[in-house]
């Protein structure tokens, strides 16, 4: 039998936005997102501070609410609180109240993270650990798979504010800087604007909005059926306020939607993957172990077989001992017997959930 099609009637329901607010250091984003947090027409807005130390401050605003989400600052956590806020959003939705709102300042700041990260992650590899024994402020090469990992990361946290079950605002820093040529170097007299984040994060948000010092906002990009923008003119917006751009001119209300972007993959894996990733104990992984057979997941056998081989590396991972910095191998034996004891880890892990 030929596959069905999957349709739907379309809403014509405005959708939330993800509001990008960026630009120049005390041009006012921050003051204006802690303004809208008073906006009678929102429910609870969550502020998640990410390296800008604000956001106790901006508390003293007239009329301003909000609750700071508290993290640990590592990516793990972020996103945790992230979901938390998500899954809050989407029963206020359910439950036809104010929508929530979440606030994050700055992203760049995330991203910043995202490429620390990477950079970290290169001069731990073998090849440039031996390169940076001779010569520590010697250059090294990042190769694309590091770089593959930290967009993964961001594209993660992107789809959960993409698809969030209310209003996201986004702050992020924006600055002219000289252009360059294909090879990196400078083009005497030509200027362009920088938003400092994942290249596509102007067009991944519904809305930018550009903060300059001394000058009036303007509006770089909407996606709505009510305004237009022209690409190579920004709309100056003198009297801007977040709340005015929401609900007035791009016309959301309680029955907005979020965005319906069932997140691509070029398999069925990914929530799995997830899952194992996020997995604490064998007791879960054992549970896993179980529910990917084809039969109950729906999996292909190939599919299943991915899972499960990264079921095996968990498991192999939860038993390793933990490691202080200086208590790592350092001899090729040492590396062959840490590499033969995680083997025959994931070898008994293999047998014991055989038997799951």
């Amino acid at each position: 039998m030929p596959p069905k099609i999957k349709s739907r009637k379309p809403t014509g329901i405005v959708p939330w936005p993800l509001f990008l607010i960026e630009g120049e250091e005390g041009a006012g984003k921050t003051y204006a997102a802690a303004q809208f947090s008073g906006s009678e027409k929102i429910g609870q807005m969550y502020w998640i501070d990410l390296d800008e130390g604000s956001a106790d401050e901006y508390a003293a605003l007239p009329n301003a609410r909000y609750l700071i989400i508290e993290h640990d600052g590592t990516y793990r956590d972020i996103y945790e609180q992230i979901e938390a806020v998500f899954h809050e959003a989407r029963r206020a939705a359910l439950a036809k109240e104010k929508p929530v709102v979440l606030t994050i300042d700055s992203v760049s700041a995330l991203w910043r993270m995202l490429t620390a990260w990477t950079h970290e992650r290169a001069r731990r590899t073998a090849k440039n650990s031996r390169i940076l024994a001779d010569d520590p402020d010697a250059a090294i090469d990042i190769t694309m798979n590091l770089w593959n990992d930290a967009v993964e990361r961001w594209t993660s946290v992107l789809h959960l504010l993409k698809t969030f079950p209310g209003i996201v605002v986004i702050l992020g820093r924006g600055k002219q800087v000289s252009s360059v040529d294909e090879n990196g170097n400078p083009i005497k007299g030509r200027k362009e604007w920088k938003v400092v984040g994942h290249k596509d994060l102007v067009f991944d948000a519904s809305v930018c909005v550009r903060m300059r010092r001394g000058e009036d906002p303007e509006l770089v990009k909407i996606r709505s059926l009510r305004m237009q923008v022209n690409p190579r003119r920004p709309l100056q917006l003198p009297d801007f306020t977040i709340e005015d751009l929401i609900f007035n001119k791009m016309g959301c209300s309680i029955a907005s939607q979020p965005r319906d972007i069932p997140e691509l993959a070029a398999d069925r894996t990914r929530p799995w993957l997830v899952k194992v990733e996020a997995a604490k104990e064998k007791k879960a992984l054992q549970d896993l172990w179980r529910e990917v057979h084809p039969d109950k997941s729906g999996l292909s056998e190939q599919e299943a077989h991915t899972v499960a081989a990264a079921i095996r590396r968990r498991v192999a991972k939860l038993a390793e001992p933990v490691r202080e910095l200086d208590d790592q191998p350092q001899s090729d034996v040492d590396k062959l017997r840490a590499a033969a004891q995680a083997a025959a880890d994931a070898e008994s892990a293999d047998t014991e959930f055989a038997a799951a």
